[in-house]
This record gives C-alpha cells, sequence and structure tokens, in this order.
C-alpha cells in the first residue's frame, strides 16, 4: 500500500469507525473513546483551518478544545495543585537561604 497525503486520513476514519463498532458490539474501550471523540472533533477543525475553511475549522477546534478541557480538568488541577506547592517549596528555599 502507498501512503499518499490523504492516506492517513483514511486510517484514522478506519480506526474510529471500528472502535465504535467494537464498541457497539460489547468490546468497551472505557474511557478511550470519551477523549477520542474531542480529539477527532479538535483534529478536524485543525485540518479544516489548514485547508482554508478557517469558519468552521476554527468553530470545530473551540469546540473539541471545550469538551477536551472539560475532561481533563481533573488532570488539570492536580497539575495546578503541584506547581503550587513545588512554587511554594521554592519560595521558603530562597526566604530561609539567604542573609539580608
Amino acid at each position: 500500500m502507498r501512503l499518499n497525503r490523504h492516506s492517513g486520513l483514511a486510517l484514522l476514519l478506519i480506526s474510529f469507525g471500528a472502535i465504535i463498532l467494537l464498541n457497539k458490539f460489547g468490546f468497551h474501550m472505557g474511557h478511550i473513546m470519551g477523549y477520542l471523540f474531542p480529539l477527532a472533533i479538535a483534529g478536524l477543525g485543525w485540518l479544516g483551518i489548514k485547508n482554508g475553511r478557517t469558519v468552521i475549522g476554527w468553530i470545530l477546534l473551540v469546540f473539541g478544545g471545550l469538551i477536551l478541557l472539560g475532561k481533563l480538568s481533573g488532570f488539570i488541577a492536580i497539575a495546578i495543585a503541584i506547581g503550587f506547592i513545588c512554587y511554594g517549596i521554592s519560595l521558603l528555599k530562597k526566604k530561609s537561604g539567604g542573609v539580608y
């Protein structure tokens, strides 16, 4: 099989279709489908922007990004908490280490 510009999109669409069919027949993919759908919407939006369809591309990209932001909000909160802890520790090290 020779890969050209459209082969990647075709393989991606075939794999999405296969995952959806497996899910409908009882082979559940768990939370993967919950993250895969917003990623696909954002990816299609990015492709739309890249191919000159800017209005629909931006709409899909923003819509997919907002859905993905909602899905990843727990991970984002954990990352922010770790950042606060690391920044607080660095502030404590600066204050206790220097003589003014």
